[in-house]
Order: C-alpha cells, then structure tokens, then sequence
C-alpha cells in the first residue's frame, strides 16, 4: 500500500536571476514514478537529500549537479512540504520504494552568468534530467508542471514571491 511507504527527503531550487525570473528546466523523460506528461515537462531543479547532509549543503550540491551553477546566494527556504507520487507499476525504481517527495525548498539568487548553466551534460557525469532550461515568471511554473507537484509549486512561489 502506497501510504505505508516514506517519503524521500528532498530538496527543491527556486533559482532567480536579477529580473526576478526563476530558471526552469525541460524534462525530457520519465524517471520510474516521476512521470513527465505532454505540456508540462518544465520544473524547477530539485533533488534528493543524502544519508546525514544538511538541507543547505544539499540544495547547492544539487544545483551543481543538475545546472553547473555554482554562484548563488541564499535568500530564504521554506518548511517542509510533501506531494505523493502517481500510481506507479513499471520496473523496480529506485524512487519506487518512496510514497512521494518530502521537500524543502531554497531562494537562491544567481549571482553568476547564463552561460554557466549547462543542464545538457551535468559536470558530475551523470545522466542529465532536462534538455532544456529557460528563465520564467515564478507565478507561472506552477501550471506548467505535472499536476501531482503543482499544489507544492504554488505554495513555493507564494513563499518566494517577496524576492521576486
């Protein structure tokens, strides 16, 4: 049963440039449970916290990660937020073991220049999860996610709508 499951700890990155927009990135495939839906493919970059890491140290290792950004500046974060993932029954996932996404969110402010963020090769080696990237008003991403992230994203940019 999917309520007996836990949720993966996460964290979520609200990264705004100086116009106050907020870099969004084109998943361009499926990831076990976390599908991607025609027309709602674009997110914000969000990842899994490690085994003993602080939230903050995780938020710019994920950054890093899934962007190359590097220069950034904490604004703010929000409390914890959930949201369960979609019914699921393809192959062993390593996400499938997880109800949903436990998340706390970061407002980072990009101190740095748009040619530093690469989403197609991330500089860790691993496979990269957009194809894509572009800057966006942050009251719009929230309708152009899929629908089981969507009450999580509003609540994001009513948080982080004062750094805008």
């Amino acid at each position: 049963m999917t309520d007996s499951k836990p949720y993966r700890l996460n964290v979520g990155i609200a990264l705004l440039n100086a116009r106050g927009e907020v870099l969004i990135g084109r998943r361009f495939r499926d990831s076990g449970p976390e599908v991607i839906y025609p027309g709602l493919e674009w997110q914000m970059p969000q990842g899994g916290i490690d085994a003993n890491e602080d939230p903050r140290a995780a938020v710019t290792r994920e950054l890093w990660e899934e962007t190359g950004a590097t220069n950034a500046d904490y604004l703010g974060e929000t409390g914890w937020m959930t949201y369960d993932f979609p019914p699921y029954d393809g192959p062993p996932h390593r996400l499938s073991v997880f109800r949903g996404q436990r998340q706390k969110w970061f407002a980072l402010r990009f101190t740095g220049s748009d040619s530093e963020i690469n989403v197609a090769t991330p500089p860790d080696g691993n496979k990269p999860e957009f194809d894509q990237w572009r800057w966006e008003r942050l009251d719009r991403v929230a309708s152009q996610v899929v629908p089981f992230r969507r009450e999580v994203y509003t609540a994001v940019a009513t948080e982080f709508a004062r750094f805008v």
